[in-house]
């Protein structure tokens, strides 16, 4: 079962991935986060992989106008059959599947959404019982209105699971949903599998549902990779612990509520987050499907979008995609930009050989720049704005020059390398200009 050209845990360094036997930094950004629903698929993955992505979300979820639903409904009755697998819906995602396998493009499907199953959303919705044939409230034990926020956990759609409702009337639903998605994605080695968005659910529940996706997969053949997305902003808090401290059940962490703090606080939580994973035993790859930040969202500006792409890849996560309008910068000219930054970044540097290196940053002011280094060999550095300090070389040999090259990330264009005299160990970089997005790569060669 251990295909090596399935996405899985790079060998060499499980904190990052690795597809088709090699090993893959996965960066993106997208319009929508069920992207196999937009009419425009194709050239959306076409403009990711044009910048140098390769990475996207993919929750299956129905909420949008446009979208098709996951049964087909009954035009007379105007009522959903949930025995009967929506031929438009699952036609859309076996086309996606087909499309990222064809362009080396990574999807994390979502399973479930529970924006899909509260307030408007739940009043079209097929599970809902007066949208569908199959039960009615008191058979499903589902209610027809839910006005609270999903994170009142109202609906009971959330706890069908054996070790809670155990209501194996909807529970059967669910399955055959979702045994509907895995035999379309299955055969498809660039899914990875989160069970919720921003969940604050009972782990019972999430922790069925990976459980079931790797039982299913094994009896196909094949590995597959699980993780779930807690609500929490604070990836410190327990809620996050029912993820990475159960590496039986989840072979992934996925932080992306991490996104929602600035500067340091972003940088400081991810690497007490990254130091628990390796210090559990079980080192695995660490994603963020979602970058918030954007002059039109609520969780940070622009800026802060951007400081997030870049702290997340040189903090050492092994994937991270820009958040969709109007909460992120999705696939916009300015994500674009700092996509293909990244890459040619990643393409001059061995990065799953380094880890994040901000002690080696000295002189440093608050949220200036941001390190990762493979000491003695290369060290990468993110300037949030300009910028001067040292930093500290001292496990290269002795007082020999290194080589210094500026990526201006904005223009995406290299600057001249140049040759950078070390004193006492020290080397001054001085961002070519005094404000902007700045990368500087430093090596022994």
């Amino acid at each position: 079962m251990a295909d090596p050209d399935r996405i899985r845990p790079y060998e060499a360094n499980p904190f990052y991935w690795q597809y088709k036997g090699a090993p893959v930094v996965l960066l993106g950004g997208s319009v929508e986060d069920n992207l196999f629903q937009v009419p425009d698929v194709v050239e959306q993955l076409d403009t990711l992989v044009a910048c140098g992505g390769n990475y996207v979300r993919c929750t299956m979820s129905s909420r949008d106008d446009g979208d098709a639903q996951p049964f087909e409904r009954d035009e007379a009755t105007g009522l959903y059959d949930l025995n009967t697998p929506g031929r438009e819906y699952w036609g859309r995602f076996e086309r996606f599947c087909e499309l990222t396998a064809e362009r080396d493009v990574i999807f994390q499907i979502e399973l479930w959404d529970r924006f899909d199953y509260a307030r408007r959303p739940w009043q079209a919705n097929p599970y809902n019982p007066k949208n569908n044939r199959n039960y009615t409230p008191a058979q499903s034990r589902l209610v027809e209105r839910i006005d609270t926020h999903p994170a009142h956990n109202e609906s009971r759609f959330f706890y069908t699971v054996p070790d809670l409702d155990d209501n194996q009337l909807v529970l059967g639903y669910q399955q055959a949903q979702v045994d509907e998605l895995l035999r379309r994605s299955l055969p498809y080695g660039n899914a990875l599998y989160c069970m919720d968005n921003e969940t604050c659910g009972d782990p019972a529940w999430s922790a069925y549902w990976s459980q079931y996706i790797a039982q299913r997969a094994s009896e196909a053949g094949v590995d597959v990779h699980t993780t779930e997305m807690w609500d929490a902003h604070d990836i410190t808090m327990p809620e996050h612990e029912s993820t990475w401290k159960h590496p039986e059940t989840y072979s992934f962490c996925d932080i992306s509520q991490n996104n929602h703090s600035p500067a340091s606080r972003h940088w400081d939580n991810m690497q007490w987050f990254r130091r628990q994973i390796a210090d559990s035993g079980h080192v695995r790859p660490i994603n963020t499907v979602k970058i918030y930040g954007a002059n039109t969202g609520a969780y940070g500006n622009g800026r802060d979008g951007q400081e997030r792409f870049w702290r997340n890849i040189l903090g050492g996560l092994a994937g991270t995609r820009f958040h969709r309008p109007a909460s992120g910068l999705g696939l916009s000219q300015t994500a674009r930009r700092h996509i293909r930054s990244m890459r040619m970044l990643l393409s001059e540097m061995d990065i799953t050989t380094c880890r994040p290196s901000n002690e080696l940053l000295e002189r440093r002011s608050w949220n200036e720049a941001y390190c990762t280094a493979n000491p003695g060999a290369e060290y990468a550095v993110f300037f949030t704005d300009g910028g001067d300090l040292k930093l500290d070389v001292s496990a290269a040999a002795g007082d020999a020059p290194l080589s210094v090259r500026w990526l201006e990330i904005p223009a995406c264009a290299w600057q001249p390398a140049q040759q950078a005299e070390p004193e006492d160990g020290r080397v001054r970089l001085v961002t070519p200009r005094e404000t902007g997005y700045w990368a500087a790569l430093v090596t022994t060669s």
